[in-house]
């Protein structure tokens, strides 16, 4: 039997760790998912199993490079940001991949300020909102500060993307949308690293950047719409987070953007895309618990749903305008969770009357993105298909 030419994709989120195979044509011709438990870093903050996540990525190779069923042509990778995998001189972890929800140590924090604030400043330049470990750059700051002797091991600091690519090809590299995407490291004005990263000699454990080493995955997803669709859009990714991403916003963000949750991502071919964050997927799961407690029932449990939602949607509204001051946007595309819920999209249509706004369903849109991005690495046909399914909601409105 001749054997399938496929693509193995490696797509890390914090939960769950998928494996997925497209062929030539884009279709997902095997997918499976673990969840590795986490560990606890030195200082008992839970925390990714690298050392597990290593053997799991290397033995889903073997696996694949030896299937009777597939013919391995490339192996490409997308996974969360703002997190560092650190380097020794030989190529060995020095540390836990420490969780960028872990709390920064105001002593520390208070000395980057006193040495680069004011942070309003540096968050405008870096398009990066305050948000302390999720800031990449100031994980490394605070290895500098509180862990020196530890600090003077790292070679190379690597965002855990790019820390894959290091497993398959032993390239150690940086790519642009890990460090472009809410680390403080990256001076947007000026295209390269911030003033504060070279001053504290930071760039020295950053590899040189260059293209096709892993993608951030929130990067990834825009891929296979921006494929699909040729008129300026938005695209409101929804799950615990809704992120509203306009590829098409040139604007600079504003102070007062920054201090609502927008920031800047950049593509993988190095452009800007304005972003705004609203918590709401979360905020609909604990309000439905709530509902659901009270033993409402008929119109009442409707009723208090539907107030529920029309806050999340006046929310939503506040969040996405952000990101569509400035640009031409006339469709807006959803999707994830909230994309099959009425109340949401009907708002949205509703709030929006000059735009089409579309429940869009593009499956594993950060997988399928990765591929897509490595089109011509391992692939000579043509992409020829529309990845997305889409419900368009204006007549909702009437």
């Amino acid at each position: 039997m001749e054997k399938i030419p496929v693509i193995l994709i490696f797509d890390i989120g914090k939960t769950n760790k998928k494996r997925l195979l497209y062929n030539e044509q884009y279709d997902l011709v095997f997918e499976n998912s673990i969840q590795i438990p986490e560990i606890l870093d030195e200082d008992g903050f839970n925390t990714e199993n690298i050392t597990a996540l290593t053997h799991w990525i290397r033995e889903s190779i073997h696996e694949i490079k030896n299937s009777k069923e597939y013919l391995l042509r490339y192996t490409y990778y997308a996974a969360y940001g703002a997190s560092f995998v650190y380097l020794d001189e030989q190529g060995n972890v020095l540390t836990p991949l420490y969780n960028y929800l872990k709390p920064l140590e105001k002593k520390t924090k208070e000395r980057f300020e006193e040495n680069y604030g004011p942070i309003n400043k540096l968050c405008l330049e870096t398009a990066s909102p305050d948000l302390d470990n999720l800031n990449s750059g100031l994980q490394l700051f605070r290895l500098k500060v509180e862990k020196l002797e530890l600090f003077s091991k790292i070679k190379w600091a690597l965002h855990l993307p790019q820390y894959i690519h290091y497993l398959v090809t032993g390239e150690v590299a940086a790519d642009i949308t890990s460090i472009g995407c809410h680390t403080l490291l990256w001076n947007y004005r000026q295209n390269r690293y911030h003033d504060w990263v070279i001053a504290e000699g930071l760039d020295k454990k950053l590899p040189p950047i260059t293209s096709h080493v892993g993608l951030h995955d929130s990067s990834a997803a825009l891929i296979p719409y921006l494929h699909a669709e040729a008129e300026p859009f938005v695209l409101i990714s929804t799950g615990t987070w809704c992120i509203s991403l306009n590829p098409f916003n040139q604007t600079s963000l504003t102070v007062q953007e920054l201090q609502q949750d927008t920031l800047c991502y950049l593509t993988f071919k190095g452009t800007p895309v304005k972003a705004s964050r609203l918590f709401a997927g979360k905020k609909h799961e604990d309000e439905l618990s709530k509902i659901k407690a009270a033993n409402l029932t008929g119109s009442a449990y409707e009723s208090a749903y539907e107030k529920m939602m029309l806050q999340i949607i006046q929310d939503q509204i506040k969040s996405t305008d952000l990101i569509l001051n400035g640009s031409s946007v006339k469709r807006i595309y959803v999707d994830g969770g909230f994309s099959k819920n009425e109340y949401y999209m009907k708002g949205l249509a509703k709030a929006y009357p000059e735009m089409q706004v579309f429940a869009a369903e593009v499956p594993n849109a950060s997988s399928l993105g990765a591929a897509l991005a490595v089109h011509d690495k391992w692939n000579t046909k043509e992409i020829s298909q529309s990845f997305l399914k889409v419900i368009q909601y204006a007549d909702a409105v009437k």
